[in-house]
């Protein structure tokens, strides 16, 4: 539950926000009727209710970039308020909520209805309208309506446009009012049905694998039609070394992409699979070590845009099966800053908050919160160096496919600011 108080003294943060020039320094905040009155050492705010955080980071309110829910639909996976509390839990004010859902969100009445039950969610829910009627990739969706809704991205979320022609005129209808296309890049001929990466550590586990190429083709067949169009296109969740070093050489050359990875792809690779936990069943696939290696290296040289959380929620009848028939997916909200601190290190505070702050906000068109007096509270505290164990009791999700239930983690969210509402973990 929120702290309700309207008068609220936190002490002792540690700011990170190179916007706000307060990035290192060790303040206290007060917060009024939601919003920053003022920074200060050793403040004294008479009737302020006071919470003490001893040194915790504090960072603008994070973004992600990629959730998927149930509702409409299948609400007995996730609904907005589930979904919700997930997202608080991970440090998340805001996300894109994908279209995956039954029926799709590709028209303005499904698009219109996920608006009126977000306005009463504690964080800021923007759907990802539907490239494609029905997610079935051939025909254009309602764009332009969804959009004048209030929508500012397009995606056909875990189904990936195979139709060329299709993908050239959505993004050429879509740049003609500012909207923006979000590639899930995988060649579906190429990847053929199976179910992991094409290895020889799933070789020796009997399983047929995802080439690499599958991505790469689709990387490099959508970079050459955003070249073509002059439009802006965005890869919601890359694997591969090959899909780095497309893009790497694309920005380059000028052209308007960015990128995405999934939290779970910086710290786990093919050999968990070993013990053929369906929870380690992802799309795209855990990739090899090198791969893993050649994401994180694309964070630090500005390849990757952003992480994202890649939250995908299953039911048990559906993921705690064989392997092969699991569905694919992991819940990531509550544990994304966790996998993403571990991943880079938790001398990395301000790329992490780049990665998940500014970048997500930016390649959507969206205002970033800033840490200033009148602004509008928004923010995330947490603790790079709190080691702790993940719990059901830790998790705001309706559904538990997480690998990580049970196991030491680094890096946890303590609270977050939004709405004018404070929320501790």
């Amino acid at each position: 539950m929120p702290l309700t108080d309207k008068n609220l003294l936190i002490k002792s943060v540690k700011l990170v926000d190179p916007l706000s020039g307060f990035t290192g320094q060790q303040q206290d905040i007060h917060i009024r009727d939601g919003q920053i009155r003022q920074f200060g050492e050793n403040l004294n705010v008479s009737d302020a209710e006071v919470i003490q955080m001893n040194g915790a980071c504090l960072s603008p309110g994070w973004f992600d970039l990629n959730a998927t829910f149930g509702e409409p639909g299948q609400e007995v996976r996730e609904d907005l308020e589930s979904g919700s509390r997930a997202a608080i839990k991970g440090g998340f004010t805001g996300l894109a909520l994908m279209p995956d859902t039954e029926p799709a969100l590709h028209s303005k009445s499904e698009i219109e209805f996920i608006l009126h039950k977000a306005a009463l969610q504690p964080i800021e829910i923007i759907p990802v309208g539907a490239i494609s009627h029905k997610r079935e990739g051939k025909e254009m969706a309602e764009m332009y309506d969804m959009w004048l809704s209030g929508v500012r991205a397009f995606s056909d979320g875990d189904r990936p446009v195979q139709h060329a022609g299709l993908l050239t005129r959505a993004l050429q209808y879509t740049s003609d009012f500012g909207g923006l296309i979000m590639s899930n890049p995988e060649d579906q001929s190429i990847a053929a049905g199976a179910k992991v990466h094409e290895s020889l550590n799933t070789l020796v586990l009997g399983m047929k694998g995802i080439p690499s190429l599958a991505e790469e083709l689709m990387v490099s067949r959508d970079l050459m039609l955003a070249e073509y169009t002059s439009c802006r296109i965005h890869f919601s969740t890359i694997s591969t070394a090959g899909s780095v070093e497309l893009i790497r050489v694309a920005k380059k050359r000028g052209l308007k992409v960015t990128a995405a990875v999934a939290a779970h792809h910086l710290i786990l690779d093919d050999g968990y699979l070993s013990d053929f936990d369906s929870n380690y069943k992802v799309k795209p696939p855990l990739r090899g070590l090198n791969d893993k290696l050649a994401l994180i290296a694309g964070i630090y040289d500005g390849t990757i845009d952003a992480v994202c959380s890649q939250h995908n929620p299953q039911l048990i009848e559906v993921k705690q099966v064989e392997f092969e028939s699991a569905a694919y997916g992991m819940i990531g909200l509550e544990t994304c800053y966790s996998l993403l601190n571990m991943a880079l290190g938790p001398d990395s505070i301000e790329t992490i908050v780049k990665l998940l702050a500014y970048s997500p906000r930016t390649i959507l068109g969206l205002e970033i919160p800033a840490l200033k007096i009148g602004q509008a509270a928004n923010f995330t505290l947490f603790d790079p160096a709190l080691k702790w164990i993940l719990k059901k009791e830790d998790l705001g999700s309706k559904s538990l496919n997480s690998p990580w239930l049970g196991k030491e983690i680094q890096g946890k969210v303590l609270a977050v600011f939004v709405n004018g509402h404070f929320y501790k973990n």
